[in-house]
């Protein structure tokens, strides 16, 4: 059953299996929200969960909903048109969509937050359900996010499609920072901004399928567009409140030694892919000359969002295992090459991103699933089932 398949690419050295066998998950949560009420209400659900079901698949299932979300929302409303007024050949998305939406956001929810609660119910806690959950995490950041923007449409009272990928790239940017912070310190330190910001979505969902998308075409006081005040409120949190949290906590575990102790360059080494990942996206997509961001923003976000995951992942194994995280990967190459070709060839500048996007697509389910099966081998465990004491 365990016996390596030679067609399989190992991800994982033996210095990175070492460190998951001597690894232990320590974190901080101090959300009021998630404290008070979430793990409240998760300590009741996840009664309800057979004690045969593994917390990998209430994991997976989780981030099927959000899956879901995404295509749907791409199917009635792919290039964001259908809540802005000004396009009124592109019919407005059904209220029906919006309530779906709400559900599947708290489903996706309320079993990310009951996964774990399962594990030290079945006794079955170990690093791959950590990875497991993370690393679909890093996925469901764009997954989410950019269902908002279906919300507001990308004409009036909301963003541009370029100002909507800065957007994703904020919050890409507190996700990795959090797990940048554990690289650090050893410890994860969860940001409150995760509770605040999926309860918030479930709301937008539920009051728009209520008044339609017309309840957010008014503007604040001071001629503030809702779309406007939804951007500057994720720009501000994340740097009055997230960045400095991080560097604090990053900068404790040296003044007190509690942490990992790492040098200077080894410390900031993670910060490196995710530095030359955006800029070059943001060129290709500032200095396209067919300018793509306009014309299929929902694939360039695609893209960069599953790249993202991917390096995510990458920092996600290191910090786990105490190893030093990857300067470069080679799934950087796919959007590299799509920015050369859009100067080179902005013609088939459209067809060429669809490719990037599918390449990009295998290759982070190729690096999932074999890292996945790899720990599965090396631990002797199964990803979606309860071990057997007989197996």
């Amino acid at each position: 059953m365990y016996q390596k398949l030679r067609t399989e690419v190992e991800y994982l050295t033996d210095q990175h299996l070492t460190g998951f066998e001597n690894y232990k998950y320590s974190s901080v949560d101090t959300s009021p929200l998630s404290v008070y009420i979430m793990h409240p209400f998760w300590n009741k659900v996840v009664q309800y969960c057979p004690k045969w079901v593994a917390p990998n698949t209430l994991t997976f299932t989780g981030f099927l909903f959000t899956v879901f979300n995404f295509t749907m929302f791409a199917f009635y409303d792919y290039y964001f048109y259908a809540s802005s007024d000004d396009k009124p050949q592109y019919p407005p998305i059904p209220r029906w969509v919006f309530a779906l939406g709400a559900f599947n956001v708290f489903m996706a929810y309320t079993l990310d937050g009951i996964d774990g609660k399962q594990a030290r119910r079945t006794q079955t806690s170990g690093p791959l359900g950590e990875l497991f959950d993370h690393g679909l995490d890093s996925w469901t950041t764009m997954l989410i996010s950019v269902c908002m923007l279906s919300v507001f449409g990308r004409t009036d009272h909301s963003v541009s499609p370029l100002r909507m990928y800065f957007i994703l790239w904020n919050i890409f940017v507190n996700f990795y920072l959090t797990h940048w912070e554990k690289y650090n310190t050893g410890v994860l330190f969860l940001p409150w901004g995760y509770d605040l910001s999926m309860v918030g979505t479930i709301i937008v969902f539920i009051i728009t399928s209520i008044g339609g998308h017309r309840t957010w075409k008014f503007d604040l006081p001071g001629g503030i567009s809702i779309g406007l005040a939804f951007e500057a409120l994720l720009y501000v949190t994340a740097i009055f409140t997230s960045l400095p949290v991080v560097l604090w906590n990053i900068y404790k575990s040296y003044r007190d030694k509690t942490g990992k102790m790492r040098t200077f360059l080894d410390a900031i080494r993670p910060l490196l892919p995710l530095a030359v990942f955006f800029m070059i996206s943001t060129i290709w997509v500032t200095h396209s000359p067919s300018n793509i961001i306009e014309r299929d923003p929902r694939i360039v976000f695609f893209i960069v969002g599953t790249i993202f995951s991917n390096i995510c992942c990458r920092l996600i194994v290191s910090q786990m295992s105490n190893t030093k995280c990857d300067l470069l990967s080679w799934i950087l190459l796919p959007v590299a090459i799509a920015a050369l070709f859009s100067f080179i060839l902005p013609s088939v500048d459209l067809v060429f991103t669809y490719l990037v996007a599918i390449v990009a697509l295998l290759a982070h389910i190729h690096y999932g699933t074999c890292v996945v099966r790899q720990m599965c081998r090396h631990f002797r465990i199964h990803t979606f089932r309860i071990k057997d004491r007989a197996d």
